[in-house]
């Protein structure tokens, strides 16, 4: 993970509607292990957020400049740490303006990632420890505890560049208090949200569910389909990367590799190439089965409670909107 430039500033904020005050570093940072470890340890971190929304700029304004900086920055007119310093300065009047926001040390870090550029901002927070020294005391030590990274947000800069369609270029960490607490950092990035990862994500689990329902699969066929769907969207949503349509389909049909990118296409169901994924949609995506006596049940969990009903007093499943084949064998044996 080849780091380009990083930088940290600090913005002195207490959340009682005091002054914020800014302890701007002068230069960047020099590489080191110790930035290389800072920078895996907060990807690993941020990617494991659960609540993750993901936009793109809105127009560059006087509300939301910071794209504008950015396009500068990377057409070579503005160097990194000027343009580090425009932004943290922005950040430091937004946050004056929020009285629950709380201060911190601030880092701006280009990476490159594979062949894709990245810049991610984050807002990081010490917590108080102890350590032995040298001399075998005991002291008290600060460190940066990644696990209360609250305000943070990935640019796929190349993304940005290249596609000016996209609307998931962005990605940020939503506020679980409210949006009083967290609005204020995305203002600050000037983003707006394109793409509704939950949703999403069970359009794209509804669209396979189709999938192997028209292509009427053997079960096993059909579970290894969906263990294969659900090990590389979580994989995926580990590593902070969306899922690729054309490489899921590819997976789940290696001799027919655009079956199920096709089916997607010619159904319609609106989804783009890339689809940010929602961990906790996807922990709910299995399958139950069942076999006894020549019966054999088998359906997905996101079933129960539309076209599936559990009666557990009565030992009965209510099934809805039966699947045409089935109906089609059910009427011929009538007649």
């Amino acid at each position: 993970m080849p780091i380009r430039h990083c930088i940290v500033h600090f913005i002195d904020k207490k959340p009682d509607g005091s002054a914020a005050v800014l302890h701007a570093r002068d230069s960047e940072l020099g590489e080191s292990q110790a930035m290389e470890n800072l920078l895996a340890d907060l990807n690993e971190s941020y990617n494991a957020k659960q609540g993750k929304a993901w936009g793109f700029f809105h127009e560059e304004s006087g509300a939301y400049p910071f794209s504008g900086w950015l396009k500068e920055y990377q057409e070579g007119t503005r160097d990194f740490t000027a343009f580090s310093r425009q932004a943290v300065e922005h950040l430091q009047k937004l946050m004056e303006e929020s009285n629950l926001s709380t201060g911190g040390h601030v880092l701006f870090a280009h990476y490159q990632q594979g062949m894709t550029d990245y810049l991610a901002i984050a807002l990081l927070h010490h917590s108080e420890g102890v350590a032995v020294t040298d001399s075998l005391e005991v002291a008290p030590a600060k460190h940066l505890d990644l696990s209360q990274l609250h305000l943070a947000a990935r640019i796929n800069i190349s993304e940005w560049k290249n596609n000016q369609q996209s609307k998931q270029y962005i990605s940020f960490i939503k506020g679980k208090n409210g949006k009083k607490v967290s609005d204020y950092f995305r203002d600050f990035i000037g983003c707006q949200e394109g793409v509704d990862p939950p949703s999403e994500t069970r359009t794209l689990l509804k669209a396979f569910s189709d999938f192997v329902e028209s292509e009427d699969l053997a079960e096993e066929q059909a579970r290894e389909k969906t263990k294969t769907l659900v090990d590389y969207a979580t994989t995926q949503a580990k590593m902070g990367e969306p899922i690729t349509l054309d490489e899921l389909s590819g997976l789940i049909d290696e001799d027919r590799p655009r079956a199920f990118y096709e089916h997607i296409r010619n159904k319609d169901y609106g989804l783009s190439p890339e689809i940010p994924p929602d961990k906790r949609t996807l922990s709910q995506f299995q399958r139950f089965t069942g076999r006894a006596e020549g019966l054999s049940i088998s359906f997905e969990a996101h079933l129960l409670g539309s076209k599936i009903e559990y009666d557990e007093s009565r030992d009965m499943l209510i099934i809805r909107q039966l699947p045409t084949q089935l109906k089609d064998q059910l009427k011929r044996r009538k007649d």
